[in-house]
């Protein structure tokens, strides 16, 4: 099949996340596959204009928000001539709109990992975020009702029902690495590790908050940050002692400190799935978030992590002191962490996704 992906990001931009992650560990299997998949999306600082990497073709124009534009001009003067058989619109907040363009015979494909719902009130200001939250998103997505669509949890798959969707299937994330065979050594004094991007919506500030309560009680604990972003400045200047930013790293140096870690600690507003839960489990690292979608769907709380009550600081800092000062608890959050790290991979989840399209 010839399939033509529209997404604001691709996986090398500097601003990448999950859903990007997401895109290109199923695109390339595709590929592998035999099918043909071309991406469009936007530019960023020094980047090519167009590339083939790993076999995906990435076409790019636009910026942050004009990519939207520039996606209408290039179905019209470029793609609607190449012949897609699937087109997938990857919808993150805002939609591109293909069901008012594409009119090729293409089959349309909605790709949403998660609704904005309270982003909009940590990434833009108002008289946006209102919008956005009561009117914008509710109406955007008014007219896929009627397209197949595809998410990775249940509750996105609720939320999209409640918005009248009609055709909504759940494919899960993957993992681009085998968990480990057996639980690793944990550094020898309490470790917290935050692993994310540092933007507001991810709330690290909540995890420093937490970290305050737990070092009063554990004064030889500390928090690990890892990620740049945003919020960075603003984070520093709210640390303390204990409190240590790694910035940046690779996969391997990331995951090299994750895995000495005691536990992981997510307190995103909510999230697709949470790729650095089912990373940190495979590690064997469980986590500790708020009962939020996607985190709710990864987190099988008292079997796998905890959840805490959506924004509560203390009770996330009590949960957090009830692994780390519970060797008992502990161990057993991680050996059932591990084992459940075990169901996902990136072959399966595109296999689904596949199985989706071929319908």
């Amino acid at each position: 099949m010839k399939i033509l992906v529209y997404n604001w990001r691709c996986w090398l931009n500097p601003a990448m996340g999950g859903a990007e992650v997401f895109t290109y560990e199923v695109a390339k299997r595709w590929v592998r596959n035999g099918h043909e998949v071309t991406l469009f999306t936007s530019e960023y600082p020094n980047c090519k204009k167009e590339e083939v990497v790993d076999g995906i073709r990435i076409v790019r124009a636009g910026g942050k928000y004009s990519v939207y534009r520039k996606a209408k001009q290039y179905y019209k003067n470029r793609f609607s001539k190449e012949k897609f058989d699937v087109f997938i619109d990857e919808i993150n907040t805002r939609p591109f709109f293909t069901p008012k363009f594409v009119d090729n015979k293409e089959h349309i494909v909605a790709l949403i990992h998660q609704l904005a719902r309270e982003y909009w009130f940590y990434d833009t200001f108002f008289p946006i975020n209102y919008l956005g939250y009561h009117f914008f998103e509710n109406r955007w997505l008014s007219n896929y009702v009627d397209v197949p669509s595809v998410t990775v949890s249940d509750s996105t798959k609720q939320d999209l029902l409640a918005l009248g969707f009609k055709n909504v299937h759940v494919v899960p994330e993957g993992l681009n690495f085998k968990p480990l065979h057996m639980l690793p050594e944990k550094k020898d004094y309490p470790v917290i590790v935050f692993s994310g991007r540092l933007k507001r919506a991810k709330r690290p500030d909540h995890a420093i908050k937490a970290f305050q309560i737990i070092k009063d009680k554990l004064v030889d604990a500390e928090l690990w940050v890892i990620g740049d972003g945003p919020f960075n400045r603003s984070l520093k200047k709210m640390a303390f002692e204990g409190v240590k930013f790694f910035g940046k790293l690779s996969n391997e140096e990331r995951r090299a400190l994750v895995k000495q870690c005691w536990v992981l600690v997510n307190p995103s507003i909510r999230e697709g799935w949470g790729l650095n839960v089912t990373e940190a489990n495979a590690l064997g690292t469980s986590c500790v978030g708020y009962d939020v979608p996607g985190l709710r769907d990864n987190i099988k709380d008292g079997e796998t992590g905890l959840l805490a009550k959506n924004g509560d600081v203390k009770m996330l800092a009590e949960k957090l002191l009830d692994i780390l000062s519970d060797y008992e608890l502990r161990n057993s959050l991680s050996r059932n962490s591990l084992e459940y790290s075990q169901n996902f991979s990136w072959d399966k989840t595109a296999k689904e996704f596949m199985n989706v399209l071929t319908r």
